[in-house]
């Protein structure tokens, strides 16, 4: 099977398994809403069998709504406040030869994606580091720090922008807005619930719910508060698994438009020895960057809690991969050093 079909099938096994962690989302959020309303109406028909009980799922319809209000609302101004967030400026008129050779890197990297040009942002931060946001190929943007101009040689600085251009070709800029509307609205509403007290009750409620519990109830009840407690908890985590997923394709995408892998590798090697966090990126779009703006001590490593709570792939990992697709590429070129070969 050759290196592109292999990609392409990665390309498309991403694709689908980030289909199905949106739905996990969106089912999460409707169990919350109407599996309260289900928990409600059991207690009310098991503690009343004999009075009909007037039902309407007024829970699952206002959270749903809400929901979805919050969601769209995140969804078509992200790309608008993260920019802003990081005191980016958008680079219209470049003066110095560091920010022409960037506009015209992205316009090369367009090119050889077949990306429209996007946008090009600087943000005044000496951390190297870079991401890109939007919602459709057209009108997408891609920012970049100071600090990663100024460090990364032309054919680094040419792998980073190819790999922010593999984001926005498999709308990955667009699934990662719409997944951090969804986490920020189950966190949003879970915290509002849990600090409010509604999950809780007052006395009656409670009452009510002991003389109409039973086994059913009392395990939806213990489910269900349960899901509301650890339901921020779970959602990043698994906006976290989609990131980190997003990133090897994109290093890979980035392999693909340069034709040199070891170029992202050196520059993921030069971005991960910089140990300083990139102050002007904030925790909310930390996923989105091409490595952790807010240090460096989970994706260092590897197993463990890099793999569970790392917002991406341990960078050795990274490295390695591409490595090993730049030693794959010498040795179908037959460029690569063979030891067996008489020296002179």
């Amino acid at each position: 099977m050759t290196e592109s079909v292999n990609l392409f099938a990665q390309q498309e096994a991403n694709r689908r398994r980030s289909r199905w962690l949106v739905i996990g989302f969106l089912l999460f959020f409707a169990w919350l809403g109407f599996g309260g309303d289900f928990i409600r109406y059991l207690a009310a028909k098991n503690a009343h069998p004999d009075q009909p009980a007037a039902f309407f799922p007024w829970l699952g319809v206002v959270l749903t709504l809400v929901g979805a209000w919050m969601a769209k609302s995140a969804f078509d101004n992200g790309p608008r406040r993260v920019l802003a967030s990081t005191g980016a400026r958008e680079l219209l008129d470049p003066q110095t030869p560091q920010e022409r050779q960037l506009v015209n890197v992205v316009e090369e990297m367009s090119v050889a994606s077949g990306v429209p040009r996007p946008g090009i942002w600087v943000i005044p931060d000496p951390d190297p580091n870079a991401f890109a946001t939007g919602l459709e190929e057209k009108g997408s943007s891609i920012a970049v720090t100071q600090g990663l101009i100024d460090t990364l040689s032309r054919d680094e600085l040419q792998a980073v922008i190819g790999h922010e251009m593999g984001h926005i070709k498999n709308l990955d800029v667009r699934l990662m807005t719409l997944l951090a509307a969804l986490v920020g609205a189950i966190t949003l509403l879970a915290n509002f619930v849990t600090r409010s007290g509604l999950l809780g009750g007052g006395r009656r409620d409670r009452e009510d719910r002991g003389s109409g519990g039973g086994p059913l109830v009392i395990i939806l009840l213990v489910v269900w508060v349960v899901s509301w407690v650890l339901a921020p908890i779970l959602a990043n985590l698994m906006a976290l698994g989609v990131s980190r997923d997003r990133e090897y394709l994109a290093d890979a995408m980035s392999a693909q438009f340069t034709r040199n892998p070891m170029s992202l590798a050196s520059a993921l090697e030069r971005i991960e020895h910089a140990d300083a966090p990139t102050k002007s990126i904030q925790r909310g779009t930390a996923h989105m960057c091409i490595a952790d703006p807010v240090g460096r001590r989970l994706t260092g490593g590897e197993g463990g809690l890099a793999l569970l709570f790392g917002t991406h792939p341990p960078m050795a990992t990274r490295i390695a991969r591409l490595k090993a697709m730049a030693y794959q590429d010498m040795k179908r070129a037959g460029t690569f050093p063979n030891p067996d070969a008489p020296t002179a």
